[in-house]
């Protein structure tokens, strides 16, 4: 599967912190950075962000976080350490509310990386209260990076460790124009690539020529890698590709797809332009689906 150039980088994939695997493992200095007068606090509400006076995300400092929360390691940079609370907030309802979307693309790409960090492992924890191998309550190890089953003297122990889901995110060319649907929860017009989880033992070019014939009817060769985002609704790795087909005759599957259509060029940049006249409306600037329609529109150019 041929890489394209490293050109892209989609909001929350913009991450500069030292994730500092070496202090999350040592609770010496592990606890020596929480001590650190420097060390910096991210406030949230519940799983959402919140902002300073200048629309960046606010700090405070370590030692004001709850006796009763226990603090995840975000990183370091420098001399300065950077945690979050555990709140136990969890994301039992829709992936975000309307006015964080309107936010996040206003975020600086190692902002949004931080937030979506926090966001998953704050998620995490709270879905992870009991060890699945035997159902007792687990702890918070490594710095927020791991739990571990409290039953250890008595057998089991199971450490348990932050997943992410990977998920393709695929376009499909076809005689110049790309397929695009419409999920029965999206806004009128709008439209964005197609997209589906990897099952166990599946390639991410089988996962996209199985999602596209599922969802579409379609049959596509030529899958190329394009580019990755992490995408903390809850914790999902969208991983955006590109194909080909030689016969555009689409059958859909209606439970997950409302409407599907191709669109040529000069649609798409109508679309991703903004102009109200354009026959639908771009995924949003924060969805890796508008850096992968992007990069079709550059490719054609």
């Amino acid at each position: 599967m041929p890489i394209a150039k490293e050109t892209i980088v989609p909001t929350f994939a913009g991450g500069v912190l030292d994730r500092a695997d070496q202090v999350r493992v040592n609770p010496e200095k592990l606890r020596a950075a929480m001590m650190n007068p420097r060390a910096k606090l991210l406030k949230m509400d519940g799983l959402n962000p919140v902002f300073d006076d200048f629309g960046d995300l606010a700090w405070g400092a370590a030692y004001e976080a709850s006796p009763d929360n226990d603090l995840l390691l975000l990183g370091i940079d420098g001399d300065t350490s950077f945690f979050a609370e555990l709140t136990g907030a969890g994301d039992a309802g829709p992936a975000a509310n309307p006015a964080l979307w309107q936010t996040l693309g206003s975020l600086s790409p190692d902002q949004a990386a931080i937030y979506a960090t926090t966001r998953s492992l704050v998620d995490w924890h709270a879905r992870h209260q009991f060890c699945a191998q035997c159902g007792n309550p687990t702890q918070s190890r490594k710095g927020g990076w791991a739990r571990v089953c409290s039953r250890e003297e008595n057998g089991c122990g199971a450490e348990h460790f932050p997943r992410t889901d990977p998920v393709a995110i695929m376009l499909s060319e076809c005689e110049g124009k790309v397929l695009l649907g419409r999920q029965p929860r999206f806004p009128p017009k709008r439209f964005s690539a197609l997209a589906g989880f990897l099952e166990p033992g599946e390639s991410i070019e089988g996962c996209v020529k199985r999602e596209l014939f599922e969802e579409a009817g379609i049959k596509v060769r030529d899958v190329r890698y394009v580019a990755s985002q992490p995408w903390p609704f809850p914790s999902s790795l969208m991983i955006a590709c590109t194909s080909v087909t030689d016969d555009p005759t689409l059958t859909l599957d209606e439970e997950e797809i409302e409407e599907a259509a191709w669109f040529s060029l000069d649609e798409v940049k109508a679309a991703m332009a903004g102009d109200p006249d354009a026959p639908f409306i771009a995924p949003p600037p924060f969805a890796i689906a508008h850096d992968l329609l992007r990069h079709w529109l550059d490719e054609k150019e």
